[in-house]
């Protein structure tokens, strides 16, 4: 299997401005394994901003919500653009496959944690175990997958949560924790968003355990 047989379909990737940016990119020399580790460096950022919102107040609260957010997306953006760099324009490193998956699973552990201790900073003690619940459940997708691909399958991007809908929920989370506020709530919302995430992972998983058995029987049917 090559480095394109592991790429999740996205939109995006068609998109005039992202062809651009990543043309602007390889043609500045940038090196598609750089790109996915500052995707780990946004993460971590992301994390302690979420991680302080349990001690701040006011706006600070809400503006680190906020940039919060952000980050989660230059994440996602971070992990369009090796992906283009690297098979568009053909500047993956032998290596490439390692970088690809190992700073995903990092940065969402950290985001997911990092949200979860937020929540407990703020006096909502679930918010550590619903963050590592979403963590390691966010993991255990991409081993099914990879277990598949191991079992010589093709990848399986299958939702109903997949990375870019838990980042999108993630995303949506901290921007309505930046003004619960108004009605009287301090970290409820993060813990609402992160049930939504480890629910959603877990059917996750549970659908594409159920397509990877399916999978192999056929195989094993048809061999």
């Amino acid at each position: 299997m090559t480095e394109t047989d592991n790429r999740r379909p996205l939109k995006s990737r068609s998109a005039p401005w992202a062809g651009a940016l990543a043309a602007r990119l390889a043609a500045a020399g940038a090196q598609p394994d750089a790109i996915s580790a500052l995707s780990v460096a946004f993460a971590a950022l992301g994390a302690a901003l979420l991680l302080w919102t349990g001690a701040l107040e006011g706006g600070w609260r809400a503006a680190a919500f906020v940039l919060a957010a952000v980050c989660v997306q230059l994440r996602l953006l971070c992990n369009l653009l090796d992906g283009m760099v690297a098979v568009e324009h053909g500047r993956g490193s032998p290596d490439g496959p390692i970088w690809n998956e190992l700073p995903d699973r990092a940065a969402d552990v950290l985001l997911l944690v990092g949200a979860g201790y937020g929540a407990a900073a703020s006096g909502l003690d679930a918010g550590r175990a619903l963050g590592w619940l979403a963590a390691v459940l966010a993991v255990t997708t991409a081993y099914v997958r990879e277990l598949g691909r191991g079992l010589g399958l093709p990848a399986d991007f299958a939702g109903p949560l997949a990375k870019p809908q838990r980042m999108a929920v993630l995303t949506a989370t901290c921007l309505v924790a930046a003004v619960e506020p108004l009605w009287g709530w301090r970290g409820e919302c993060v813990l609402i968003g992160l049930g939504m995430i480890a629910l959603g992972t877990a059917l996750t998983v549970a659908r594409r355990t159920r397509r990877l058995s399916a999978r192999l029987r056929e195989r094993a049917a048809g061999g």
